[in-house]
């Protein structure tokens, strides 16, 4: 219980002294930690899981032979 009074008087100090930099503080922990509690990082690692990184036929072309496309300049 003692840690939380020290943390209590140490925010009352700061925002006394620097309110500015006591807020800019806290909205980059929130922003910190905001992702973490959020439903959207659950369901946006779901779908990268099930998008494949390499699609089938990537780089196959029968009309062009290798190392003919990009032409040359």
């Amino acid at each position: 219980m003692a840690a939380l009074s020290k943390i209590s008087a140490f925010l009352k100090n700061a925002w006394a002294k620097e309110p500015v930099i006591t807020v800019s503080v806290a909205i980059g922990i929130l922003a910190a930690v905001a992702p973490l509690l959020s439903p959207y990082t659950k369901y946006s690692g779901m779908i990268n899981r099930a998008t494949p990184y390499v699609y089938p036929g990537e780089g196959f072309w029968p009309c062009c032979p290798r190392g003919a496309w990009p032409p040359p300049r």
